[in-house]
């Protein structure tokens, strides 16, 4: 590349983060410890399931 064309590496990333840096007031917030407990749960229900069969 030559020194005089932009790239556009920053620029098309700019979009992105102010997307995911901006928070929504009416998005759903849901607690990491709960996403871990149901997937701690889930997993034993599997498992359970799978010895029964």
């Amino acid at each position: 590349m030559s020194s005089g064309q932009n790239s556009g590496g920053l620029m098309s990333s700019a979009g992105l983060v102010r997307y995911f840096d901006s928070e929504d007031r009416n998005a759903i917030s849901i607690d990491p410890k709960t996403v871990i407990a149901f997937a701690v749960l889930f997993g034993v229900f599997v498992q359970i399931i799978s010895l029964t069969v």
